[in-house]
């Protein structure tokens, strides 16, 4: 009875499943990625994500443990040389799945597997998208600060000159009032004292 075997056998024997997935965790090591099916994908990452968890503490028992899954000399350079120095601050999550789509001849699921730190596109592009970010938030908020800072100065400046702009204005204003009203009081003077005058001689 299969109760808790959930790994995918892949229609291979144990023997037959244990070398493809040697072959194709050295290939990945190598290439940095390759192109395969996604079941075959899904039972890599599983396979080759603890090998390379090992490579990033280089002792001579973690080399010997990872020599017993690869069996490749070369692979095992390259493991513990150019991969671990990559994937050294990485916590967890060395490989991505990227599917492709359905091949032609037996239409099965294909993808590319690939090492994640390897993929200078897609790191470059990250990267940019974290510095714009950045410089967008700044920018942000050292405007919103200027803009402030200047409408609490501005706002008492603004205050002051209208303070002092109406006062003068309204000196002159009386004063031309004063000016303009002495007149018009005189002027119906005149014509009375003329009335007078004019009674007194008739």
């Amino acid at each position: 009875m299969k109760h808790g075997k959930k790994h995918n056998h892949l229609s291979r024997t144990h023997s037959h499943r244990e070398a493809m997935l040697q072959n194709m965790a050295s290939s990945l090591i190598l290439h940095k990625r390759i192109e395969t099916t996604v079941a075959k994908a899904k039972e890599l990452r599983k396979f080759v994500e603890p090998i390379l968890t090992r490579a990033k503490d280089d002792t001579y028992q973690n080399r010997r443990i990872a020599f017993q899954y690869l069996n490749d000399k070369e692979t095992l350079k390259e493991l513990f040389g150019a991969v671990a120095d990559k994937i050294a601050t990485r916590p967890g999550g060395y490989t991505r799945i990227i599917k492709l789509g359905n091949r032609l001849g037996d239409n099965a699921q294909t993808c590319l597997i690939e090492l994640v730190d390897f993929n200078e596109v897609l790191l470059a592009a990250a990267a940019e998208k974290a510095t714009a970010t950045t410089r967008t938030r700044r920018s942000r908020r050292g405007s919103t600060k200027a803009a402030d800072d200047a409408e609490t100065v501005a706002a008492p400046v603004a205050a002051a000159e209208v303070a002092e702009a109406p006062a003068e204005p309204a000196e002159e204003a009386s004063s031309t009032d004063t000016a303009q009203e002495a007149p018009a009081d005189e002027a119906p003077v005149a014509p009375e004292a003329s009335a007078d005058d004019e009674t007194q001689k008739s």
